[in-house]
């Protein structure tokens, strides 16, 4: 039995004005799981991260949690006899309270004697690395401090589940980048269960076991980041997931479950979904990665092309090219070095496009 079972789970606020900001929702998630709920703003993620945490009755569906039912339209469990912890995208912490303070007030509502206070508050510090700074305020902290003093707070009354929103929105890049290895570090030791909400795609593929991609309120795509990211389920999650080309072809041949899908001045032998025909419009989504500039002759598949735009990025460039009269973004590795007008070669790796049917869901 999963940990976590959502099944229906369905929210609107049209008395507000809105539509559905969940519809439908189905998830299960596994015991130790590190989940992420993704997707552009207003779809739905947030709102479905307050129906589990029981800040939000649902208009539909059930939450069950270990086999008790925790929300349904006819009853919502309270938040704090659920077992779970809570982390928000601006901290919380309160100003006027030291760091111990700040992570002992859960255990000092539960009544624990001040040693027990103590000792759970002295691990819980060294668990986020912020031994040694008990006695200092939020203001006397840096961004990222404060969001460990966050952390803290929500793990040391020991959850089961611990929901975080955006909680690495805030900070700067490079200290973005440290708390993602650290958040999933501190996953790995407490073996917690996250569900964690972000529209950070470079975030979810670096944190998660498996990401389920929203999209107007409804899942798109559940499954690990390089499924997600590889084989993407619709048009949606190809052009939400980093970058991609998406380009309008036919297909111009069939033959059993494979084809030769033709964007002049493409020309590419893949595998076709069931239903699509020959003649028909498709969409090629093309990731920069999967696209090879090479010389003349080394590769008797390339086509002509010419540089438009180039930036140097460090560990890679990133061109702008010109075939024919479809316009391509291309990754390269930083010994690469072609100008604006250059002319090139480019060879596209057909087995890691993915095809859509044109009619697919609408693009972002």
């Amino acid at each position: 039995m999963s940990q976590i079972e959502i099944v229906g789970l369905s929210k609107s606020y049209r008395g507000e004005g809105e539509g559905a900001a969940v519809d439908g929702l189905n998830l299960s998630v596994e015991a130790g799981e590190f989940v992420t709920l993704l997707g552009p703003s207003g779809c739905g993620k947030t709102t479905t991260l307050r129906l589990i945490a029981g800040y939000l009755v649902p208009d539909a569906g059930t939450i069950t949690v270990a086999g008790r039912e925790l929300s349904s339209p006819r009853r919502v469990v309270p938040p704090e006899e659920r077992g779970m912890g809570m982390v928000f995208q601006n901290y919380a912490v309160w100003p006027h309270m030291t760091v111990f303070d700040n992570i002992a007030f859960g255990l000092k509502l539960r009544r624990l004697s001040k040693a027990q206070v103590r000792d759970r508050v002295a691990q819980v510090l060294e668990l986020v690395n912020l031994s040694g700074l008990g006695n200092r305020y939020p203001s006397e902290l840096s961004g990222g401090q404060q969001q460990r003093v966050a952390l803290a707070r929500s793990l040391v009354v020991e959850p089961a589940i611990l929901l975080l929103d955006e909680p690495l929105s805030n900070l700067d890049a490079k200290l973005r980048e440290r708390m993602r290895w650290e958040l999933k570090q501190l996953q790995r030791r407490t073996g917690i269960t996250f569900i964690y909400v972000t529209h950070d795609q470079a975030e979810a593929l670096a944190l998660s076991d498996r990401i389920a991609v929203v999209y107007a309120g409804r899942l798109q795509q559940y499954g690990t980041p390089r499924e997600v990211y590889r084989r993407p389920a619709n048009r949606i999650v190809a052009d939400f997931m980093g970058s991609v080309n998406l380009v309008r072809g036919r297909v111009a041949e069939r033959n059993g479950a494979t084809g030769i899908v033709e964007a002049s001045p493409l020309r590419l032998t893949l595998g076709l979904p069931e239903g699509v025909e020959v003649g028909e419009p498709v969409d090629l989504a093309i990731r920069p990665e999967s696209i090879r500039l090479v010389l003349p002759g080394s590769d008797p598949d390339a086509i002509p092309g010419c540089i438009e735009e180039q930036s140097y990025l460090g560990n890679l460039c990133e061109y702008t090219v010109t075939v024919g009269a479809i316009r391509l973004r291309v990754q390269a590795g930083p010994d690469v070095d072609l100008a604006p007008g250059d002319e090139t070669w480019v060879a596209v790796d057909a087995g890691a496009c993915n095809l859509f049917p044109a009619d697919d869901v609408t693009r972002l």
